[in-house]
């Protein structure tokens, strides 16, 4: 007898679990930061601009989470959030 490996995974099968992450990440404390995913081929690429690093790795490790089995591309901005160091000279 031999032994099969499981198939490999499917596009619609991503297609289900990238909606299934987004619908997760819009419904939480995490919705209002217009996060995009974008499938390119069997990869999956976040963008968008979150207000921190630990926002930024948050939704990294839900994403690496959800889409275990598919490369996972992150390109979230963190936005500069800090007050300036200096005052602007207006001449």
């Amino acid at each position: 007898m031999t032994e099969t490996s499981p198939p490999p995974p499917t596009a619609g099968n991503l297609d289900y679990r990238v909606a299934h992450l987004a619908e997760h990440l819009a419904s939480g404390n995490l919705g209002e930061l217009g996060v995009r995913l974008e499938m390119r081929g069997e990869a999956v690429l976040l963008t968008g601009t979150v207000p921190s690093t630990q926002c930024r790795d948050e939704i990294l490790r839900l994403a690496r989470a959800e889409l275990a089995g598919h490369p996972v591309h992150c390109d979230l901005l963190v936005a500069g959030t800090a007050s300036p160091d200096h005052g602007e000279d207006l001449t």
